[in-house]
């Protein structure tokens, strides 16, 4: 059986605390690997040596940072398909999306690539008599990153690229689920000639992650997952004196207007909502079916969905995958067999799909529930999982409420021709990431990535400018210099005499 171990001080390291936790293969359902699970020790181990390598990669040159990371990007891109294999492997999701997922955190190691310009100061001069203010930013330190399952590779690159570009060394905790890319990552960025010990990653379950939050010397804390992880992140980081962002979960809306394009519209609430088996933070969900438009759009939905192609995520002419594990797709499942004593039309029942050849791997098929309450099981979580529900309005100010009524605040989208309600929908939308026609709005790299209300814990959102605030803190000078002319008596200021 493979074994996953620690990535510390540029070198593998056993797991030493006895604890291993299992990596299951979705598509058959057999524990394929085991994964080291760090005590609190081991995490003690890793931030020291994170703590050691700041004293010299702390004051290193922006050159010597962005050549590494130059040269680190080009092995990612030249390791895109073993990246997307390992995640396939222990994730599930098909060989295709995997790409997709490595070609995104791809973005935020361009943008750390381009940190020289990130990083400029301001100065202000003659502020009072030869007086002059200028601002820069220097990096933290030790900072910690808690990722989750379900983009084993984005996520972890959305924070460290920058962290340590910025000057900061990282210990990064990856999903236990699916822990064998990251150590990839690692593993690269040490050949790219990244010091030892700038990144780390410690398996490990909630006893690395407590120890992280709680350490002195970890200065600031990125966490992505579910919301109830977040807010715990976020209060015991705080209370420890601690930096954080900590991105929630989401039940992201999509309003489609009588106007809109309903082929479109339908297009991409299928892509939205059951693409990575709905195993992301900003799958679509929610459809909000405004006025007489809803039968025909549920129609077209259900007819694409149909047509959907499931199976192994290393079969070519699979389009979705299995969930990751069997207790989750047995929670993804309960949803939808307890809709419709909640009152929704169940249209499409995919709990008892299966695949052939592969029958213990952890399957449900597409799920579309219509007409469903938002103080419905189905409306009011963030299932997860391959179950999109549609819900009717009459106008759209009944479906800009609605949407405005949920928790969550992470992304939306709407669906129309009309310039003007789009424009009066972004800004009167509470939400963190809008999409005019575009199902999933997550921003390219060099803008910032994070929701509003209970998806959002914290100050800053993650990546793009508001990443570089994260990971530096501004300092300001002010100084003053004598003039030249009071000088001591006898001094030459001219200059010197070569010959």
């Amino acid at each position: 059986m493979k074994t996953v171990n620690h990535w510390i001080g540029g070198k593998t390291v056993e797991g030493a605390s006895g604890n291993w936790g299992p990596v299951t293969d979705p598509a058959t359902g057999a524990v394929t690997t085991q994964v080291a699970l760090a005590s609190a020790e081991e995490v003690d181990s890793a931030v020291a040596v994170a703590k050691a390598a700041y004293a010299t990669w702390g004051t290193s040159s922006l050159a010597q940072r962005t050549g590494i990371l130059f040269r680190y990007r080009a092995l990612l891109d030249a390791r895109r398909d073993d990246i997307a294999a390992l995640i396939t492997a222990e994730h599930g999701k098909v060989h295709s999306d995997a790409l997709g997922e490595v070609a995104r955190g791809l973005e935020i190691v361009e943008l750390a690539c381009g940190i020289t310009t990130q990083l400029k100061g301001e100065l202000s001069t003659q502020v009072s008599s030869r007086v002059d203010v200028s601002s820069i930013r220097q990096p933290l330190g030790v900072v910690a990153g808690i990722t989750p399952f379900n983009f084993p590779a984005m996520v972890p690159m959305w924070m460290f690229p920058l962290a340590v570009a910025c000057g900061n060394t990282f210990v990064l905790k990856p999903s236990e689920k699916d822990p064998s890319a990251a150590n990839l990552l690692a593993e690269l960025a040490a050949e790219a000639g990244l010091p030892d010990g700038v990144l780390n990653v410690v398996h490990g379950d909630k006893v690395a992650v407590d120890a992280l939050l709680a350490h002195p010397d970890v200065a600031a804390v990125s966490f992505v997952g579910s919301t109830p992880i977040a807010r715990h992140i976020h209060t015991t980081a705080s209370a420890h004196g601690k930096r954080v962002q900590a991105l929630g979960g989401a039940k992201n809306h999509m309003l489609v207007l009588p106007d809109a394009d309903l082929d479109a519209a339908a297009d991409a609430a299928v892509s939205a909502a059951y693409g990575s088996a709905g195993e992301r933070c900003m799958a679509i969900s929610a459809v909000v079916a405004v006025g007489a438009i809803g039968d025909e759009l549920v129609a077209k939905i259900r007819e694409r969905a149909e047509k959907i192609k499931i199976g192994p995520g290393d079969d070519p002419a699979s389009e979705m995958g299995p969930l990751i594990t069997k207790a989750h797709r047995d929670k993804v499942a309960g949803y939808v067999t307890g809709a419709a004593a909640q009152g929704a039309d169940v249209v499409l029942d995919g709990t008892g799909h299966t695949v052939e050849g592969f029958e213990d791997g952890h399957w449900i098929g597409l799920s579309l529930l219509d007409k469903v309450s938002t103080d419905s099981d189905a409306y009011r979580d963030e299932i997860f999982g391959p179950v999109l529900v549609v819900l009717r309005t009459e106008t759209y100010e009944e479906g800009v409420d609605l949407i405005n009524a949920s928790p969550f605040g992470n992304g939306t989208a709407i669906f129309t021709r009309d310039g003007g309600a789009a424009r009066r929908f972004q800004l009167e939308i509470e939400a963190g990431m809008v999409g005019v026609n575009v199902p999933i709005p997550v921003p390219v790299g060099y803008h910032s990535f994070g929701g509003w209300k209970d998806s959002l814990f914290g100050d800053h959102h993650i990546y793009g400018n508001d990443g570089v605030h994260f990971y530096t803190r501004g300092k300001v000078v002010t100084t003053r210099w004598p003039d030249p002319s009071e000088a001591p008596a006898g001094v030459d200021l001219g200059f010197p005499r070569n010959h």
